[in-house]
């Protein structure tokens, strides 16, 4: 049992603020998980269910005992990305043509589906920000707290699904979601994870990019197949 808590309190000190291995090494499985997202790689949904089980221990803070503000929004989103992922994880397995194949062939989401993931997330945000008010922070949070965890708790959600969904529109919504993310995490002072989300942006660009070309390149040739194997 000291062994599990001495790992649990492991930490880096760094111009006087306590970094915990545990914020560290989450976020770096939470990188490797984004790398293989964009290579379109199954294992990437296994990496990063573990980085958010590290990352849930990180953001729930002084609610367990730990160093910093307890940020419920951003440590709820973390078992949310996992029931979630677990879907990514079978949806992708389940659509790979073949071991060594990108699990999926990106694509935009549709009119009719980016208005229903829109309306839902803009009914998400509102309803979280109200249910998180209500539920409190624990400590004396500004206003604006309540309602930008509430966006990165449903915008996060959303992007995730996205991914699994096979759509090029999770690259856009995870941008919106580290406009405030990393804000947010810098007033709060956990540093490696708003450090990581500044990457996360420029490395989500790239993303984009890529996973652009491929929907253009690839879409259409899987369309003549499927045409071709009808006819």
């Amino acid at each position: 049992m000291s062994l599990l808590a001495d790992l649990y309190d492991a930490h880096l000190t760094i111009g006087g603020h306590a970094i915990a291995w545990r914020e560290i090494v989450g976020n770096g499985f939470g990188l490797a998980s984004a790398i293989g997202g964009m290579r379109r790689k199954v294992w990437a949904w296994p990496v990063g269910i573990v980085g958010n089980v590290l990352l849930f221990t990180v953001f729930v803070g002084t609610a367990l005992g730990g160093q910093g503000a307890p940020l419920f929004g951003q440590a709820a989103r973390q078992v949310f990305f996992i029931a979630v992922s677990v879907y990514g994880w079978y949806r992708w397995r389940s659509t790979r043509s073949a071991p060594d194949a990108p699990a999926v062939v990106p694509r935009w989401a549709t009119h009719r589906e980016r208005a229903a993931y829109l309306v839902a997330g803009l009914v998400g945000v509102v309803f979280c920000a109200w249910l998180f008010t209500q539920v409190g922070a624990g400590w004396p949070a500004p206003d604006w707290y309540y309602v930008a965890d509430a966006w990165i708790f449903v915008g996060s959600i959303l992007a995730t699904f996205a991914m699994a969904r096979g759509w090029v529109d999770f690259w856009l919504v995870w941008i919106a979601v580290d406009l405030v993310g990393v804000p947010e995490l810098i007033y709060f002072k956990y540093y490696p994870s708003a450090a990581l989300y500044a990457v996360y942006a420029g490395f989500v660009v790239w993303g984009f990019v890529v996973w652009l070309r491929a929907a253009r390149d690839e879409a259409p040739r899987v369309d003549r197949q499927e045409t071709e194997a009808v006819a």
